[in-house]
């Protein structure tokens, strides 16, 4: 036997062993409890279009990359605002530039199993850094060999072995994106998933989280440490910087449209005025605008005009397939009354219908303090302001709600009202409210 040929031989038995533990590493991981499905990756969402934004994603860029900066970023914004094309674009960003651990979009979209359910937000993050970091990847098998079910543990036990342990003894610096936080199905998930994301950035400094919601009361009560929270409300963002990036955004669209059905000088600029006032500062009814006027060219003029015979009647837009999802507008504010309503007793909805009334049908806006009165007056029942403003709270990304109750509050768009008093639109009769609210 040639001597020399030994640590050939030895070193090929070495590299066969290392492939063999990288196989068995994989093996190890792709048997944990995650949901597929809820990375950045996997949406059909497009980013938002370039040109739009600007300003914002700029604070975001020089968030994840100071290191001085808070390690979490909370963008909260209204229903439809745009937060989750946000949230995309910022997960693509960071991919690109190599700084995106993770991502986990989630979603109430019945069709997508587990995307709402909190104790899948964890395990789902630790497999995608895993497959990221090498270093992480080796502290975490061990210990899903050493206890296979810490999946099924609770929320902390998850943090704690899933991505606490292995991010400290990876010492990484990565940005994790988590969208639409609200949609968790749990009542309180969303506070004991900030709990979580608070043992983190203590334990692991070097992380940080990008998260979106709707301005959720439980979610605000937990972001409240400068040091440790960057809070943006997108509905506090100024009018005319939206509505530009929303005339950015249809001008772009309506142009598409036209060079591909031919159509020379459409739209003017009245007419793009005309949809960006309708829009009312929802991306989200921009969009749906986009879907309607779709079709034919003659289609396409014969839809527009709809639209301009009818400037205070949202029935166009709010039916509009291919939003949020696949659903409508109106879906979209039918699912935010379902969610928060979820556990009435039949006899509360004359109450809730009520108070709807009172928030998003009266002229001039009542304030919440008001709205005691008027609903003894309607139903006998006798209701405490402190309960007023915990049903106005459960729907506050509908509404422009202030913490005094003396404040007047106003639908933040006209598609609430429109979707409450028409039933062909409002998809669940125990909202519907007739055109006399009074008769409820």
């Amino acid at each position: 036997m040639n001597p020399h040929s030994i640590p050939v031989r030895l070193f090929a038995i070495l590299i066969n062993i290392h492939s063999l533990l990288q196989i068995a590493d994989l093996g190890q991981l792709n048997s944990m409890q995650r949901v597929r499905g809820t990375g950045f990756a996997h949406r059909k969402l497009p980013g938002c279009l370039k040109g739009t934004r600007v300003a914002l994603l700029d604070e975001i860029d020089q968030w994840s990359k100071d290191g001085r900066q808070p390690p979490i970023f909370w963008l909260n914004g209204l229903a439809g605002s745009g937060k989750s094309t946000i949230a995309q674009t910022v997960a693509e960003r960071c991919f690109v530039n190599g700084t995106l651990g993770a991502s986990f979009f989630c979603s109430s979209n019945a069709s997508l199993k587990d995307h709402d359910n909190p104790d899948a937000i964890f395990p789902s993050l630790a497999f995608q850094l895993a497959q990221k970091y090498p270093d992480f990847r080796s502290a975490l098998v061990p210990r899903l060999r050493s206890n296979p079910d810490i999946e099924y543990e609770s929320l902390g036990r998850q943090v704690e072995k899933l991505i606490v342990e292995p991010l400290q003894s990876a010492n990484i610096e990565t940005v994790i994106v988590i969208d639409a936080l609200d949609e968790c199905k749990d009542e309180g998930s969303s506070s004991k998933i900030l709990l979580a994301l608070n043992t983190i950035i203590q334990s692991a400094p070097k992380t940080k989280f990008f998260i979106t919601s709707r301005p959720d009361p439980r979610i605000s009560r937990d972001f409240y440490h400068p040091k440790k929270h960057h809070i943006v409300a997108l509905h506090n963002i100024a009018s005319e910087v939206i509505n530009n990036d929303i005339r950015v955004f249809l001008q772009h669209e309506l142009f598409k449209l036209a060079a591909g059905k031919k159509l020379d000088n459409w739209p003017s600029g009245e007419q793009l005025d005309l949809l960006c006032n309708r829009a009312g500062g929802l991306f989200a009814y921009a969009v749906a605008t986009i879907k309607f006027l779709s079709g034919t060219s003659r289609m396409i003029h014969k839809r527009y005009n709809k639209i301009n015979e009818s400037p205070h009647d949202t029935s166009y837009e709010g039916t509009a397939k291919g939003v949020h999802g696949g659903s409508s507008l109106d879906c979209l504010c039918t699912s935010i009354l379902r969610a928060s309503f979820t556990n009435n007793r039949p006899e509360d909805d004359v109450v809730v219908r009520s108070i709807l009334a009172a928030a998003a049908l009266f002229t001039p806006a009542f304030p919440p303090s008001a709205i005691p009165d008027m609903v003894r007056t309607q139903t006998g029942e006798l209701m405490e302001i402190d309960d007023v403003m915990d049903i106005l709270e459960s729907i506050h990304s509908l509404l422009e709600l202030r913490e005094d109750p003396d404040h007047p509050v106003r639908p933040f768009h006209r598609l609430l009202s429109d979707c409450l008093t028409n039933p062909n639109r409002c998809f669940d009769e125990r909202f519907l409210i007739r055109r006399d609210p009074i008769n409820t």
